[in-house]
């Protein structure tokens, strides 16, 4: 296990506290938010932890530091950790066809014509594949009957993956980027390289030795366990297992299993399955900020977080571009970001929200029991202003999320979850 350490920032930042404070408090009142945990770390120093709301309103429940969550999308980035694990070690090619690690994996695009995607293009959302939560109702992946990973659906990793492949690609491989359900396929081809199911693979190659022990596919601890919400007026709504969310108009919308979280027998869903704390996420992408050891070297985390798109178009994310697992700030202006060039940032549905700018040498860890304001309402911006400074200029990448802070429709805040969390086509 690694020795790695945060330790508290001396002297304290009380400024950066203030603002934060103020931040977490306003989102309280205006009741935007059931509970949150928000993490700084600053020159490789925590500057600012705080626990905040109700990890469960309706049993009193206070929020603790080391709470546990739905990490949804928040996933991404630790399981396309472990396979960069795998590319140190000299057992994954990048450039390599998918097919050559899950042979039974062709899907095809809309003529019948055969594609070939890499485990580049998985990683880069760019494989032509799509999200249930992107498509109509009635979509290829609905009529497939593909889950997203977040559902109660009782298929098998490897089914889904069949489901996917029998749903044609929305475009060549390597021709657009689109967010989609790529890490789950990355999932199978690390169990196929490991010889592992993704569960132990993960936690050989990333959070064991990184000691982040309460990160796993499912609650370590269900005591710890958040309650789950969703915007709603005048307050959040506690949601049921099922439930649904609605997303953009026309879209189906978020179908969500918060009981999947204590489900050892859901299939382990690599972008969007595992459950964990924000410590351990800050651990992770402090780990990676300052070069990758004892996970990977420096040289291939310099790789995971440069643009490896071009110049491929994001909707919604201006001024972006995406590496090996996440988002890339590449023109803070055209982002309308204070956030440095070279600046990750994701997200994800349940509530969360991260960055790292490494030329600030500065994590930022927001992990939130709400959806969707967690991930892409206006608190997301606020934070940002408020870790930066607050200055008039520092409009963040989420900024256009405040247009829709005044109202009380999930979809309203679905229309600009892209331009908070990058995980939008």
């Amino acid at each position: 296990m690694s020795d790695f350490t945060i330790p508290n920032q001396h002297p304290a930042d009380p400024a950066l506290a203030a603002r934060i404070d103020a931040v977490l408090a306003r989102t309280l009142a205006e009741q935007r938010l059931v509970g949150a945990v928000v993490l700084v770390a600053q020159g490789g120093r925590l500057a600012y932890q705080r626990a905040v709301g109700m990890a469960d309103r309706e049993a009193g429940r206070p929020m603790r530091e080391d709470a546990l969550f739905r990490l949804a999308s928040v996933s991404k980035p630790i399981v396309s950790t472990a396979a960069l694990v795998l590319l140190a070690q000299g057992r994954l090619d990048l450039d390599a066809a998918v097919s050559r690690y899950l042979p039974y994996f062709l899907p095809r695009l809309a003529d019948g014509t055969a594609a070939v995607i890499t485990v580049r293009h998985l990683l880069t959302h760019t494989a032509g594949l799509s999200y249930r939560f992107f498509q109509p109702e009635d979509g290829s992946y609905a009529r497939a009957e593909v889950s997203d990973g977040m559902d109660d659906s009782r298929v098998s990793l490897r089914d889904n993956l069949a489901r996917i492949a029998a749903a044609p690609l929305l475009y060549a491989p390597g021709t657009e980027w689109k967010y989609s359900i790529a890490t789950d396929v990355l999932g199978a081809v690390i169990e196929q390289v490991s010889g592992l199911a993704l569960p132990q693979a993960v936690a050989q190659l990333v959070t064991m030795p990184l000691g982040m022990l309460d990160t796993a596919f499912t609650a370590r601890d269900p005591q710890r366990l958040t309650a789950a919400y969703a915007n709603a007026g005048p307050a959040p709504r506690r949601l049921g297992s099922p439930d649904w969310i609605p997303f953009l108009d026309g879209s189906a919308g978020f179908h969500l299993a918060p009981d999947r979280a204590l489900d050892a027998a859901a299939y382990p869903s690599g972008g969007a399955g595992m459950v964990g704390s924000a410590g351990d996420l800050l651990r992770l992408l402090e780990t990676l900020r300052r070069g990758g050891a004892p996970l990977l070297p420096a040289a291939l985390v310099a790789q995971m977080g440069s643009n490896q798109i071009g110049e491929l178009p994001m909707a919604f994310w201006p001024g972006r571009g995406f590496g090996l697992g996440f988002t890339v700030l590449k023109d803070p202006a055209a982002a309308r970001s204070p956030e440095s060039v070279g600046t990750w940032r994701m997200g994800g549905t349940y509530g969360h929200s991260w960055f790292v700018d490494p030329q600030r040498e500065l994590s930022v860890v927001a992990f939130t029991n709400t959806a969707l304001e967690g991930m892409a309402g206006a608190f997301v911006d606020q934070l940002c202003h408020a870790v930066y400074g607050g200055t008039p200029a520092a409009a963040s990448a989420c900024s256009t999320a405040a247009a829709a802070a005044d109202t009380d429709t999930a979809a309203a805040a679905a229309a600009v979850c892209a331009s908070a969390a990058g995980a939008r086509p």
